[in-house]
């Protein structure tokens, strides 16, 4: 049990015996060809495709499979921030209608993200998103965590709404998307 649960199996050799006296023996030992022959496959893994081989050589079927990390977290966004829950709907076409509008929120999401990265450049990093105040890669969770914490107040006919900023991190992220806070828009009554 524990050789099969720690795949040892093909190169661990057991015998159970007894000696002179009749007691129960166990002896065991490791083929070494068989553990130099996996230490030598040690780190290789195979790639299967569909794609034809005159479409993609080995070195593009690498790079498309890391490239699968940026699908799996969004994904991970898809279940995370945007607070996708189990909800049941009466029919086929609002379930579908449910998913559109879903992924179009994660369009929105991703599309934030990559503003802001854009905005900043060469090494897409910023400081003040984490207390430390360490240089990292924003990301729409993060960027969304601190514009949460926006607010507006409402104004009146002679005086227009204001956003209350309370930390540079804010003003910065809304620099970066290209939001002028100076003329707030809002609906007219």
């Amino acid at each position: 049990m524990i050789a099969a649960k720690r795949r040892v199996v093909a190169c661990l050799h057991w015998q159970v015996g007894q000696d002179e006296d009749g007691r129960p023996t166990f002896q065991w030992h490791f083929d070494q060809e068989v553990v130099e022959a996996e230490a030598k496959a040690d780190g290789w893994y195979a790639l299967i495709t569909a794609l034809p081989a005159d479409e993609a050589d080995a070195t593009q079927v690498l790079v498309h499979y890391k490239g699968q990390g940026a699908v799996e977290r969004r994904y991970s966004d898809f279940k995370g921030p945007l607070a996708v829950t189990l909800l049941f709907v009466q029919s086929n076409r609002r379930a579908a209608a449910l998913i559109q509008v879903i992924c179009l929120a994660l369009l929105v999401f991703c599309l934030i993200e990559r503003q802001v990265r854009r905005a900043l450049g060469g090494d897409e990093k910023m400081a003040g998103l984490y207390p430390d105040g360490r240089r990292v890669r924003p990301t729409g969770r993060m960027v969304f965590y601190h514009l949460g914490e926006l607010t507006v107040r409402i104004g009146s006919a002679t005086h227009p709404p204001v956003v209350a900023i309370t930390r540079g991190v804010q003003l910065h992220l809304l620099d970066l998307l290209g939001v002028d806070i100076r003329r707030t828009r809002w609906p007219q009554t």
